[in-house]
């Protein structure tokens, strides 16, 4: 650590969260980064042209849209000589993003990084089955005409019946499980009840509407839809949520006894974060203001059928790392994919049998006090587009620290996978 050059969050702006209702949303994955960019970049006095690289998360970019982080350093005019890349790790693509540009500045390979992510999970394509696409080579191979007809006989038509590409995505073909199922395997596992998960995803509607009226969210651009509406706020937040209400829906994933449903659980959601990241020269030379400082993430593995848990296991890393207590971090952002993860992560964290048999330490971290835990909302109610939560929760983080005055705070989420990642950010003064 003692030989790492120190790396600043200059800036950070986002697009509000926008859930997905059936039909593709209003703007593609790189729409999206560009709006946020743009409006992050009209406010520096620095030029587009300055950076070194472009470094974005993104799980399923378009066809259209192959290293997406290209074709946004591109629009944003940085300029043909700057590289840019793309990584990719499920639901910590945009924390993957960020840590990448961390490591490059700590290690003196950039300067100035423009870094994010983003997802547009309503543009996530339906695909043809592989008997279909058999079918299509087979005709595309026919030329004469009874060619044709042979292969004309050989359809069917369930060959047209659609696989939804999102679904393939969000299911883990290791273990044969989709998230959701890996939730209900650790809500019963740590014995979250129905009433928890519905309570916790209440608490997250109120905590986001609280945050939007009093204009915690100063990250969020606003985006202007083609026909000139105004779209101000994330939009999957439900102001009327109660416990009465959710006890209403039906499980999802383990019919008909799972505690899993679509109110405790994260939002299927477009959206886009973008970062500034900066060495002290750089911030020295470009007289750039300084939000926080980042330290270079952990990653932890875990067994994928209990992917929620993966927070757990990349915090304990974080703190052996900085040498730090529990309790001496001040906020906590653990992204909401499902209340039962999140509630499970907390447990497991004060849970000494887990913490020595699973973890290897000697006891316990200790307990995490939801008050200082996603206190402005988190993917349940905002929504988790798995591209640009990582990169959301960072700089979110970073906000709550200048707003609160405080010093320290950790930035965490599963990954699909099973997979978890932690970033330490710090305070400035």
């Amino acid at each position: 650590m003692s030989n790492q050059r120190p790396v600043y969050l200059v800036d950070g702006s986002r697009t509000p969260f926008l859930k997905a209702r059936g039909k593709p949303g209003h703007f593609y994955a790189a729409d999206l980064a560009i709006n946020a960019g743009r409006a992050l970049l009209l406010r520096q006095p620095i030029s587009p042209t300055d950076f070194d690289e472009v470094i974005f998360g993104c799980v399923s970019p378009t066809a259209d849209e192959s290293n997406i982080a290209r074709i946004i350093a591109l629009r944003l005019g940085c300029g043909e000589k700057t590289p840019a890349f793309t990584v990719q790790r499920n639901c910590a693509s945009g924390m993957n993003a960020v840590d990448s540009a961390c490591r490059n500045i700590a290690h003196g390979y950039s300067d100035l990084v423009l870094a994010g992510g983003v997802e547009a999970m309503s543009h996530t394509p339906l695909i043809f089955k592989e008997s279909m696409v058999n079918w299509l080579a087979d005709w595309n191979m026919a030329k004469s005409t009874g060619a044709k007809l042979k292969a004309l006989k050989s359809f069917k038509p369930g060959n047209l019946a659609p696989v939804i590409a999102l679904l393939r995505g969000l299911r883990d073909p290791v273990v044969g499980l989709n998230m959701g199922q890996t939730a209900e395997k650790i809500a019963y596992r740590f014995d979250i009840s129905r009433d928890e998960m519905d309570a916790f995803s209440v608490q997250s509607h109120q905590r986001l509407g609280n945050a939007i009226e009093q204009g915690h969210h100063s990250e969020v651009i606003p985006l202007y839809t083609s026909a000139g509406n105004v779209l101000p706020n994330d939009d999957g937040l439900r102001a009327n949520s109660s416990v009465e209400n959710l006890a209403k829906l039906r499980a999802v994933f383990d019919k008909p006894a799972g505690r899993v449903t679509a109110g405790n659980s994260a939002q299927i959601t477009d959206g886009a974060a973008c970062l500034i990241l900066a060495s002290e020269e750089a911030v020295e030379r470009h007289k750039l203001k300084v939000l926080a400082r980042l330290h270079p993430a952990q990653w932890a593995g875990v067994d994928p059928s209990q992917m929620g848990l993966g927070p757990v296991h990349a915090i304990a890393k974080t703190l052996v790392e900085h040498q730090l207590p529990l309790h001496d971090i001040d906020y906590w952002e653990i992204n909401e994919a499902f209340a039962a993860q999140v509630l499970s992560c907390i447990k497991a964290l004060n849970d000494d049998n887990y913490c020595r048999n699973e973890i290897g330490l000697e006891h316990a971290m200790g307990d995490i006090d939801q008050a200082i835990l996603n206190i402005d909302g988190g993917g349940i109610s905002q929504g988790h587009p798995v591209g640009a939560s990582g990169a959301r929760i960072i700089l979110h983080m970073a906000n709550i620290l200048k707003r609160q005055g405080a010093t320290k705070g950790i930035a965490s989420l599963c990954i699909g996978g099973g997979q978890g990642g932690s970033m330490l950010i710090e305070g400035v003064s």
